[in-house]
């Protein structure tokens, strides 16, 4: 299960993150989408568990937690769909 976690404080590392994450399951994979310009974090990432179920407790445990004065918002992460015309 692919998870959107919106709000981080900028200063968050990836292994924050992972450790955040880590006391409901396995995670899979985790990344901060950076700033190509500033090097620094647009306050927003992606974290992977293997288990649905682990990620649903995840998203239901964290979503509004405050972290470093953030209030962070934790969903499921949408699937992009190739949308250009006549695609099939």
């Amino acid at each position: 299960m692919k998870l959107l976690v919106r709000n981080l404080p900028r200063s968050t590392t990836e292994a924050e993150l992972k450790a955040l994450f880590e006391p409901f399951g396995l995670v899979q994979s985790c990344s901060l989408v950076m700033d190509d310009e500033s090097g620094q974090s647009k306050s927003f990432g992606f974290v992977e568990m293997p288990k649905p179920g682990n990620g649903k407790a995840a998203m239901k445990q964290l979503n509004a937690k405050i972290i470093a004065g953030n209030k962070i918002r934790v969903k499921k992460a949408e699937t992009k769909t190739d949308d250009t015309p006549g695609s099939l």
